[in-house]
């Protein structure tokens, strides 16, 4: 354990792999852990944009890392990681943000579109899981971002998402069960509720309103709130938790 509470908030010589990493909340990720003192490799399709987050994170003063990835590519995933292990010789911490949000009615839904989210929101996380186990050693954290959607619906037709994200909550609890006793790597689960970020941008005008009013905070999520609770798991003061989804959402799920 740390010498004290606030030391392990910190992440001081440690590595954290952040993909989705070019908008949102992979921003507000990748300076989180900066600002605790992480290094951090870079993961989206926007190689441009990458860049402008590793300005962000080394305007922090720490090192980073942009590296195109395309996260329902395999081969994609395995390169991210390997890039890390490469450039630093360590994988501390890895953060499943890279997401893919549709809004389709079931009966018109294609084969093709379904395939495609359950490729980004799913298998995506499951093969950079993989890769990055491999290179990590004991008291390493692996966080899929999930969503309250896994869980609970919201008037729109989000078969796919919901699936996906129903599942990457099945899926952190299987992980943590083979690998936290085993190799001593914790896996959880942030289910963020509403903000805006540019996937959010998508939807009808007003909607992110009415949702925002119906949750007990009375207002959308602010991405540095989650991004404290994503740098939270991935240090020392949560070391005794693992397996678990942790809802933020500013009380919406209960509302």
């Amino acid at each position: 354990m740390s010498t004290t509470i606030l030391d392990g908030y910190r992440l001081d010589g440690r590595v954290a792999i952040v993909t989705g990493a070019s908008s949102g909340l992979g921003i507000a990720f990748a300076e989180a852990f900066a600002e605790a003192g992480a290094d951090v490799v870079l993961g989206a399709r926007r190689a441009d944009r990458l860049e402008e987050t590793a300005e962000r994170v080394r305007a922090r003063g720490r090192r980073a890392l942009p590296v195109a990835t395309d996260v329902a590519d395999r081969a994609s995933c395995r390169a991210l990681v390997d890039a890390a292990w490469e450039a630093f010789g360590r994988v501390d911490v890895l953060v499943n943000n890279a997401g893919l949000g549709t809004a389709v009615p079931a009966l018109k839904e294609t084969q093709e579109e379904f395939l495609r989210v359950v490729d980004v929101n799913l298998l995506g996380p499951y093969w950079l899981a993989q890769a990055a186990a491999a290179r990590m050693t004991p008291g390493a954290s692996i966080i899929n971002v999930s969503s309250i959607l896994g869980d609970i619906s919201r008037e729109l037709p989000q078969a796919a998402y919901a699936a996906t994200k129903a599942g990457l909550n099945g899926l952190t609890r299987d992980l943590a069960q083979q690998w936290t006793r085993r190799r001593g790597i914790r896996v959880n689960s942030v289910a963020p509720g509403f903000y805006a970020t540019e996937m959010t941008d998508q939807y009808a005008d007003g909607y992110l309103d009415v949702q925002a009013a119906r949750s007990l905070a009375g207002r959308l999520g602010d991405p540095r709130e989650l991004a404290a609770t994503v740098v939270f798991l991935a240090g020392d003061n949560a070391g005794y938790i693992t397996g678990q989804t942790i809802t933020v959402d500013g009380g919406l799920t209960i509302a």
